[in-house]
């Protein structure tokens, strides 16, 4: 376990050198985040401290993908201050904030109890507060105050339903009732199921809050759009990883003590925030805005995909959420760069290869987003509305299955119009000014996008039905 905490570590202490030597090496100590990971592939299910922490295969996975996630952004971070004006101290600062947050992260993913969980959602939480604050503007300040009124809301939710669900299952397990494991593995036995139900829908809500899930859709974007690019980045792809994997391991339980009403409680709250975010995105005109509310919509379809049994959906669509929507992020930072909320023209200006490179990824990464073949979401949405479709089969609710499925292809095609709409506004309609993009940018951009191409590797889908 203490092989996880030492590359942050290495992070924490790196920031007391210059800074341009810093932003060089960052990547570099991201590697080493490879390491451990890379070293227990092989191995089974690990399990740490007296089983208070398990490394398993859904716990590989989103720590590889957030690993990956973090070395673009170190990457990205490298000609960040090209863009906006950006002090030597909150560089420093935001670089040491990182490495509190990826301890919080690395406690969360591996956490098997509830109570360790929500520590390091707490921690990774918190951390997120300072960097948000590294965009020195009294909009980011005040955005970082609402995050934090907001997050202590979510984790409080989150909080008072993991004491009901230990008050549920402690005259069964005694002490280890906090131990996802233990708790999935005797679910069935548990008397109080009804106060583990209403447990489940506090750590629920409260998930889906920090989420951006309905009634807090906008706050979210709110957030993103004060932070400086990387920061939202890292909410998409790393922050929101920590959220959905506590999710998983509670639904788990949770469908092994009433699906019925894990259905009817997931389907009701999802489709409503499909509903809303759907009409939030068609009204939207700026790109961070945009991005941050598509991922609410995707957060959401994995949380469905998931208590409908395709979890093999839910975790390739996890995958390719997790790389696609930091890399856009990152590339607002190149759009943006010739002045705030300017879609119209944004992809035309830029010459040369690394200038024709980052037009083509980009607009790749648009279309992907919406699930245009060949992009990983285009599959798992065909392999996610099949376990629905399976699901109701099985249920004998064959005809509501359907009429939801069709609700929420409705609310998809009103997102996918919008993010059309834009993509040929940013390609045709505009001036046409000369930009630059870094080299470093778009080694990130690249990886990312290779990333999110290698999902669809057979080995890779062999890794997913296996955790799955």
């Amino acid at each position: 376990m203490v092989e996880f905490i030492v590359p942050p570590i290495l992070i924490y202490l790196a920031t007391f050198f210059k800074i341009e030597k810093v932003k060089i090496i960052m990547p570099f100590l991201a590697i080493l985040m490879f390491i451990p990971v890379a070293h227990t592939f092989f191995k089974g299910d690990i399990s740490y401290f007296d089983s208070l922490f398990l490394l398993d295969d859904l716990g590989r996975y989103v720590l590889i993908a957030s690993i990956i996630v973090s070395l673009s952004i170190t990457l990205a971070l490298i000609s960040l201050d090209k863009h906006v004006k950006l002090s030597q101290k909150a560089y420093k600062n935001f670089y040491r904030f990182f490495a509190i947050f990826w301890v919080g992260l690395t406690i969360s993913i591996l956490s098997n109890s509830m109570g360790v969980y929500w520590i390091g959602l707490e921690t990774a939480t918190l951390s997120t507060v300072y960097m948000i604050k590294t965009n020195s503007g009294s909009f980011a300040h005040k955005e970082a105050w609402n995050y934090m009124i907001v997050g202590t809301i979510a984790i409080s939710l989150i909080l008072f339903g993991i004491i009901l669900i230990y008050a549920s299952a402690k005259p069964l397990l005694d002490e280890d009732a906090m131990k996802f494991s233990l708790l999935l593995a005797n679910a069935k036995e548990i008397k109080n199921g009804y106060l583990f139900e209403l447990g489940f829908a506090f750590v629920a809500v409260g998930m889906f809050v920090k989420m951006g899930f309905f009634p807090m859709n906008l706050w979210l974007a709110n957030i993103e759009r004060a932070s400086f690019y990387p920061v939202a980045a890292l909410f998409s792809g790393v922050l929101e990883s920590a959220i959905i994997i506590g999710f998983f391991r509670f639904a788990l339980i949770a469908k092994e003590i009433d699906y019925p009403h894990l259905i009817g409680f997931g389907f009701v709250y999802t489709i409503l925030t499909l509903f809303i975010v759907s009409f939030l995105i068609y009204r939207v005109k700026d790109f961070m805005r945009l991005f941050s509310l598509s991922g609410v919509e995707h957060m959401a379809i994995m949380a469905l995909f998931w208590i409908s049994g395709a979890h093999f959906a839910a975790l390739l669509h996890f995958g390719a959420h997790a790389f696609i929507k930091p890399a856009l992020f990152i590339s607002t930072g190149v759009l943006e760069s010739g002045g705030k909320y300017h879609i119209a023209g944004s992809l035309r200006g830029y010459k040369g290869l690394a200038g024709k490179s980052f037009v083509f990824i980009v607009s790749s990464l648009i279309l992907a987003i919406v699930s245009l073949p060949p992009s990983p979401m285009f599959f798992s949405e065909l392999y996610g509305f099949g376990g629905m479709i399976d699901l109701a089969k099985r249920s004998n609710h064959l005809l509501l299955m359907l009429t939801g499925i069709a609700f929420i292809l409705l609310f998809l095609s009103i997102i996918f119009y919008k993010f059309i709409e834009v993509y040929q506004s940013s390609k045709y309609d505009g001036v046409k000014k000369e930009k630059k993009v870094y080299v470093s940018e778009l080694i990130s951009l690249a990886l990312l996008a290779v990333a999110s191409l290698g999902l669809l590797l057979p080995p890779v889908f062999r890794f997913l039905n296996a955790i799955g």
